[in-house]
């Protein structure tokens, strides 16, 4: 039996959907690959350096990005905060700080100084959102014009984190197009970290019809990412977009969850498990 580079699990086993190709995982020293789909953005609200470590240890093959939640990287010790972006990045997983920081350069005309310590500090990527102030789309498009001039990689998030915030889809996909064109890798769809805005409701329920207006206006949504902190919104955005859908605000301790239903390999997701050939159940 052919083993996987994880140890002796059949290659039949590790990933029954088929469609996780690419992954970090699936090289012998774990760190060569880069997932070529589907990827994770966990949101770090300010775990300690040894759980951090295990988080990684144990689920860094399955982690693209990590935010440090909101403003809270200024708050960290500064030997703290060199080491959790130092140790992500070994790892080969992109560091931000969260939207909210540079909301509040912005707000304070601090921005360049705000550019200045990202790239200081060895952060690889911002958030570029408006979750709480108005960008105009000038300023927006300059702010993720100068990351990429800093050699940042920039996360455009759209939508508003006041209770009851909904996504107008034909507003995001002129923003979308906007801000792929100044740059940005992915544009986020706001949920904050309680999945309670954007397209869920208030008791973090999905609203198919606004989801289904979204994928029409904007086919290619591979250049998406949604934030999905709670279980029932990423089944309902893996059944609906497939197990390689860009997932955000997953919680550290939930990252291998995720991966075992993009694989299916949880209740949830388990009839998403390919059909095999006869010739595959050759012992």
């Amino acid at each position: 039996m052919k083993l996987t580079p994880r140890g002796a699990w059949s290659p039949l086993l590790f990933d029954p959907v088929g469609e996780r190709s690419g992954l970090r995982a699936d090289s012998a020293d774990g760190l060569d690959l880069k997932r070529s789909g589907g990827k994770t953005m966990v949101i770090d609200k300010g775990v300690g350096w040894h759980a951090y470590c295990d988080m990684i240890d144990a689920a860094g093959a399955y982690i693209d990005i990590i935010k440090l939640a909101f403003g809270t990287s200024v708050l960290y010790p500064t030997d703290l905060l060199l080491r959790k972006i130092g140790y992500a990045r070994r790892n080969g997983i992109t560091v931000i700080p969260g939207g909210t920081l540079l909301e509040t350069a912005v707000r304070h005309d601090a921005a360049s100084a705000f550019f200045d310590a990202v790239c200081a500090l060895g952060f690889d990527g911002i958030e570029v959102s408006e979750g709480t102030i108005e960008l105009g789309r000038r300023e927006r498009t300059a702010l993720i014009r100068e990351g990429r001039a800093r050699g940042l990689t920039v996360f455009a998030e759209f939508g508003k984190k006041e209770a009851g915030s909904a996504i107008n889809p034909y507003a995001l996909a002129d923003a979308a197009e906007a801000d792929w064109d100044a740059g940005a890798s992915l544009v986020t769809i706001e949920a904050r970290e309680s999945g309670t805005v954007g397209v869920f409701d208030g008791d973090g329920r999905p609203d198919p019809a606004v989801f289904e207006q979204i994928v029409k206006l904007i086919p290619d949504t591979d250049r998406l990412m949604w934030e999905a902190p709670r279980k029932e919104q990423q089944v309902f955005l893996i059944r609906a977009a497939g197990p390689n859908v860009h997932l955000g605000n997953i919680a550290p301790g939930d990252v291998l969850a995720l991966e075992a239903m993009r694989r299916g390999l949880r209740n949830d997701t388990f009839m998403m498990q390919r059909e095999l050939a006869v010739c595959d159940y050759v012992i």
